[in-house]
Parts: C-alpha cells; sequence; structure tokens
C-alpha cells in the first residue's frame, strides 16, 4: 500500500537554500594563531558579569566571544574559558 505522506525532500525544482554555516555550527569556530589553536564560540548578550582578559573591563550585557583552547577540551573544563569582548579578541594580536 503507498504511502500518503508527501516527502520531506526538496523538489527538484525549488531553489536551492544556502547553508547557514553559523547556525550549524552554532556559532563556534576554530582559530589558529601564535598563541595557539582556539574555539571561538558567539554568545548572546547576559546580565552575567565577566571579566575581559584583553581590556580588563566588565563584559555584560553586550554579545561577546568565549574562547577556550582546543587542547583544554581533553584536560580543562569550564573554568578554562574567558569571556572576551568581541572587539578585544579580534585585536589581541596587534599588541605590542
Amino acid at each position: 500500500m503507498p504511502s500518503s505522506r508527501r516527502s520531506g525532500k526538496r523538489p527538484y525544482t525549488a531553489e536551492h537554500v544556502e547553508l547557514d554555516l553559523d547556525r550549524a555550527t552554532g556559532g563556534r569556530s576554530a582559530v589558529s594563531g601564535p598563541d595557539g589553536e582556539w574555539v571561538v564560540q558567539r554568545v548572546r548578550a547576559s546580565a552575567k558579569q565577566y571579566r575581559c582578559p584583553g581590556c580588563s573591563q566588565v563584559v555584560v550585557d553586550v554579545a561577546h566571544v568565549v574562547v577556550w583552547r582546543t587542547d583544554a577540551l581533553v584536560g580543562g573544563g569550564v573554568e578554562d574559558r574567558r569571556h572576551w569582548h568581541t572587539a578585544c579578541w579580534d585585536r589581541r594580536g596587534q599588541r605590542r
């Protein structure tokens, strides 16, 4: 007996929808730099306060990034993550 359910597949005539890579990866990306290998995850604004290691100012009520070393996945934990202002993280290698 044939199924009366419609196929969930995209019809051949439908336009291709680009993959939202940010959504697919949960906002995480891998970053290599002179200071090591990092996992960077963008997060929404939160009322919780964190201290940015880049500028020593409070990160609160603003979208920002959470960063941890890739080797911390084995030996590290939540305490090894750091919350940075996005701009501070982006310019961290420009300081001398």
